[in-house]
């Protein structure tokens, strides 16, 4: 048994060739891939042909036998669908032969078993074909004798050979023939050639040749030299050349292409039998060729000569034309022609193509087209037909077009989608064929139920839905006065919450006493958005009842003796009435048994405790409604000896002289330090003694420029930690910073745990400024401590290079990582990120540091996915000679403008809120798994762009909230920017509250929105060639 597993590619060809032995037998596996062709032969005799065809589904298995007598020969064709497997067994007797030929689609894999014997052999052709348009091949003539009207005269050699004669063909129409029998004459060698025969771009033709031989047995007294054959030759030219002696008269330089023998030949008693016989030759090279006739000693009367070649004909497959093709050089090859789609139609896979065979015939079509939006196919699958009005056809392919939905028309033909009628709306999410819906009526029987200043609401649903079932609610608080009615303010709480209500109830706190308020239940469903009329609603009008005080905000400590507490605190914030009196509960801390004593004012001393004892003590208000709620539980403590009594607020005067005097120090100490650090930038020659204050106030640091001072080794020294060189290993480079090589490595210090680092080193040659700027890193990391800023282990300026030392990060830059896992993290992951970077960078702006240069590429992530800002040690100034403005390092190396606020650009003003712009970028860059800012735009454009307001789009599943978030990042004005603490508590809400991360933006992706301006007749922009960017005129709130 022979085994052959061929392996072929898109497009290409393998051929395995096995012989097989008396009584073998051939297993053949072959992998390909989509439009390949594999052909897998087995050496054969020869024999006549039987085709059986098998087609089969998915996954099924055909099994064909077929036993051959003496000279057969079987072509067995299969045809696969996707996973299909195909067994085809050719049983057969001595000099058979078997060809096999299975087409699978997608998946599918033949296999194919023929049993020989006696050295049979089996060819086994394996393909990947699609189904192939049935066209039959054309024949385009280039020379035809029997056209001629006059004589041919062609060139006779020599001129007692061959000779002209007229005569007639079956339908008695005249035709020109040349005949030669010299048969009783020994030696012949006559020639006939035709004349130049142009090629016109053919590179192989076909010679059809009809002519009758005389049988040389019945010519009396024939000699042994007479034949039966001819010989036929061809000789290609540039042009018409020939003469009666050139080309010599032999077969070199004459190319024989066959010796021609009749099927039957002729007696004298018999009419002339007319054989007919095709040949062909190629590949040709040259303009044109002459067709030559070699006779040898016959009696031959040539009646036709036919020269031609085939072409496969102009033919559409799958909604794709293909153009009339010639066939190729060999009668085996396969010419490849484009095609293109029909009107109407797009490409679906690519390329488009179908290869035209030696016979003229299409096969093994490429790729595809299919009808495009508002359009079906149409006559056989050649055309596609516009969809009538009425009708529409929402996707591309072989579809047909429906009716449209109900409430939507076309009025036009082709139409990809139905527009709603007037007052009907699709929202965002709908499909184009689903129906058109509309707003919804008014909810239904509101009732209210009043407690105090609490009401509880409930309705029922509206008669009409609009037709939809995304229905919910709006409760809308009205406090009306004097006849007017203005919006509550937020102190009024609605549970579960104001606006998307699916539940048809609502709980309304926090309301004023004896007030007249007014509910408007409103009912808005998804397209209500959509509709210019204002949502409907249902109103319900209340008064609230008398209700209880408030609790009381705070009681403060004002005095305090052996026995006594003297207390005060601020009335209710909603007295809801007149204050009757305030009621004081204490009690020993850790006792649960309190004492009530009642005050009149706002004010009161407790007495009769004990000596050096801590009280809980809380406070409420009473009116005629009863008791408010108790203020919350302060302690405090009596004194421990009865001194003469010395009040609190006997003390005021002193401490707030103490006060005063304090912050006198404290700015006095600012301003003799911003005074050193001029002086010190001016050249004072001053030694830098004093250090500057690391703390404004108590408990807040603020960060130090180490470029203040005058030797940058002694900023490392203060900020930085030193590290023995004998505790570093540098194990491998992983990459290259401008300063030099960055390694990985490990730490091992006394009493600590070996740890990986990365090492950065300065490299070799560097000047005084390089080495000054790369410390200046390390004293500017080495003042942060923050689980969202980069640790710095140490340095080591002793050794030779200067390392810094800091933690390993595993996944490297933020931006490279989110390319690498494109997709592979959920959009809490992703805002978790986001929510580190901005805590780090929260932390950053309390130090009053700025960043200058924040973006994806210079935030680090560690195996536990743990954002952390980096990138500190460069000074950074605008290149105003640059005619595309780029921050410049100190070095010279670019920093893209793409993250830079527009102030920062225009002015040179870096602040927080150029960080929360570039910020904004950042959530960008993260929500689109690491995609270029601006695409392939070049920064004029993009200073443009953000000059005219135009701002990045949404990525792709952002939610609708965090874009929003980005917009307020990229405000114009830098005092309306979010500060880092605002969001990292909006990005903390929505993490706590994971579905509000639910809403996407419903922005079309090629879209950039503009905000913080008004440009009034711009609806709509092209910019740098991204196409279709929108204008937003407004932005809206976050809601979380």
């Amino acid at each position: 048994m022979a085994y052959v597993i061929g392996s072929v590619s898109e497009a290409g060809g393998a051929y395995v060739i096995s012989s097989l032995g008396e009584g073998g037998a051939a297993s053949v596996s072959v992998n390909y891939n989509e439009g390949g062709m594999a052909c897998v032969f087995v050496n054969s005799t020869k024999g006549d042909m039987a085709y059986v065809t098998v087609s089969l589904t998915d996954g099924s298995v055909a099994y064909v036998t077929i036993s051959l007598g003496d000279g057969g020969m079987v072509y067995v064709i299969g045809s696969l669908n996707e996973g299909g497997v195909a067994y085809v067994t050719v049983n057969h007797n001595e000099g058979n032969m078997a060809c096999v030929f299975v087409n699978p689609t997608e998946g599918g894999v033949p296999y194919v078993t023929v049993d020989l014997t006696d050295g049979d052999v089996a060819y086994v052709v394996v393909s990947l074909n699609l189904l192939l348009p049935v066209v039959s091949a054309v024949e385009e003539t280039l020379m035809d004798s029997k056209l001629a009207a006059t004589e041919l005269a062609w060139t006779t050699y020599p001129e007692s050979g061959w000779e002209e004669v007229s005569g007639y063909d079956d339908f008695m129409n005249p035709i020109r023939t040349y005949q030669v029998c010299n048969v009783l004459e020994p030696n012949q060698n006559n020639w006939l050639r035709t004349d130049f025969i142009p090629r016109r771009g053919v590179l192989r033709v076909y010679v059809e040749l009809k002519f009758s031989v005389r049988d040389c047995a019945s010519i009396p007294n024939i000699p042994g030299s007479c034949k039966e054959t001819f010989n036929l030759f061809y000789y290609e030219s540039d042009g018409d050349t020939a003469t009666e002696n050139s080309p010599p008269w032999r077969e070199n330089p004459y190319v024989k292409v066959d010796t021609i023998a009749p099927d039957e030949s002729f007696s004298l008693l018999e009419s002339g039998i007319v054989n007919t016989k095709l040949r062909s030759f190629g590949p040709l090279s040259k303009a044109g060729f002459y067709l030559a006739f070699q006779d040898l000693g016959a009696c031959i009367s040539l009646v036709s000569v036919r020269v031609f070649f085939k072409k496969c004909s102009t033919t559409i497959a799958s909604f794709a034309v293909f153009p009339e093709t010639a066939t190729g050089a060999e009668a085996t090859s396969l010419v490849i022609a484009t095609g293109a789609c029909v009107p109407n139609a797009v490409e679906v896979s690519v390329p488009l193509k179908l290869y035209c065979n030696g016979d003229g015939e299409w096969m093994v079509p490429v790729g595809s087209c299919t009808c495009m939006p508002g359009f079906e196919p149409a006559k056989k699958d050649t055309q596609c037909q516009a969809c009538t009005p009425g009708s529409f056809k929402s996707k591309q392919g072989e579809g047909f077009c429906i009716p449209c939905p109900p409430f939507s028309r076309a009025t036009s033909a082709a139409s990809g989608v139905c527009p709603c009628q007037n007052g009907y709306y699709r929202a965002d999410g709908d499909s184009p064929d689903s129906p058109c819906t509309t707003i919804p009526s008014a909810p239904l029987s509101v009732i209210s139920s009043i407690n105090e200043t609490s009401v509880f609401l409930e309705w029922a649903e509206p008669r009409d839905s609009g037709g939809r079932s995304d229905l919910v609610y709006n409760v809308v608080c009205k406090k009306c006065e004097h006849g007017a009615c203005v919006r509550c303010d937020d102190n009024v709480e609605v549970a579960p919450r104001r606006l998307g209500l699916a539940e048809r109830q609502a709980a309304v706190r926090n309301l004023q006493a004896h007030t007249h308020y007014s509910f408007e239940i409103q009912a808005v469903n998804g397209v209500s958005s959509k509709s210019p009329v204002t949502p409907r609603y249902a109103t319900v009008n209340i008064t609230t009842n008398q209700a209880a005080p408030s609790a009381v905000p705070t009681v403060h400590l004002m005095r305090s003796t052996a026995s006594t507490l003297s207390l005060s605190w601020l009335p209710p914030e909603r007295p809801n009435g007149v204050i009757l009196d305030y009621e004081i509960k204490y009690q020993e801390q850790g006792e649960s048994f309190s004492h009530t004593v009642t005050a009149q004012t706002s004010s009161a001393r407790v007495e009769g405790l004990k000596t050096g004892t801590v009280y809980t003590v809380q406070v409420r208000a009473r009116t005629v409604a009863g008791y408010g709620s108790y203020s919350h539980p302060m302690d405090y403590s009596t004194s421990l000896h009865d001194d003469p009594e010395r009040s609190v607020q006997d003390q005021l005067p002193l401490i707030i002289g103490s006060a005063l005097a304090g912050f006198v120090v404290i700015v006095a100490t600012v301003v003799i330090a911003v005074l050193c650090l001029r002086r010190q930038r001016t050249g004072s020659e001053l030694e830098y003694t004093e250090k500057l204050q690391q703390y404004v106030s108590p408990g807040v640091k603020v960060y130090i420029d180490p470029f203040t001072y005058e030797d940058p080794n002694e900023a490392v020294h203060e900020f930085a930690r030193e590290i023995d060189i004998s505790c570093v290993k540098i194990e491998e480079v992983i990459g290259a910073g401008e300063f030099g090589e960055v390694c990985r490595g490990r730490l091992k210090q006394p009493g600590r745990k070996e740890a990986a680092v990365a090492i950065k080193t300065l490299k070799a040659g560097y000047t005084e400024r390089q080495r000054r700027d790369f410390l200046a890193e390390a004293s500017i990391m080495g003042q942060f401590d923050h689980p969202n800023v980069i640790h710095l282990e140490g340095v080591l300026t002793r050794s030779c290079p200067v390392l810094i030392v800091t933690e390993f990060m595993e996944n490297g830059a933020l931006d490279s990582f989110l390319r690498l896992n494109d997709g592979g993290f959920t959009v809490t992951q992703l805002v978790g990120m986001l929510r580190g970077i901005a805590a780090g960078m929260k932390y950053l702006s309390d130090m009053n540091y700025v960043h200058r240069d924040l973006a994806a590429r210079n935030v680090l992530v560690n195996s536990n996915l743990v954002c952390k800002v980096s990138d500190f040690g460069l000074s950074r100034f605008l290149d105003e000679n640059s005619s595309d403005p780029t921050y410049t390092s100190s070095l010279g190396g670019k920093i893209p403008i793409r993250w830079t606020a527009p102030e920062a650009i225009a002015f040179r003003k870096f602040t927080t809120a150029s960080d929360v712009w570039s910020y904004g970028i950042v959530m960008w860059e993260v929500m689109s798994f690491g995609e270029r800012p601006y695409w392939d735009m070049s920064n004029q454009d993009v200073m443009n762009a953000v000059e005219q307001d135009y701002r990045l789009p949404p990525p792709m599943d952002c939610p609708a909230v965090l874009h929003q978030l980005m917009l307020e990042c990229w405000l114009k004005e830098r005092n309306a920017r979010p500060r880092f603490a605002h969001i990292v508590s909006t990005l903390d809400k929505l993490l706590r509250n994971a579905a509000s991360l639910k809403t996407l933006t419903s922005a079309h992706s090629g879209d950039l929105y503009r905000i913080g301006g008004t440009l009034p007749g711009h609806q709509r922009k092209s910019l740098g060639g991204v196409q279709d960017m929108r204008q937003m005129s407004q932005t809206l709130p976050i809601r979380v």
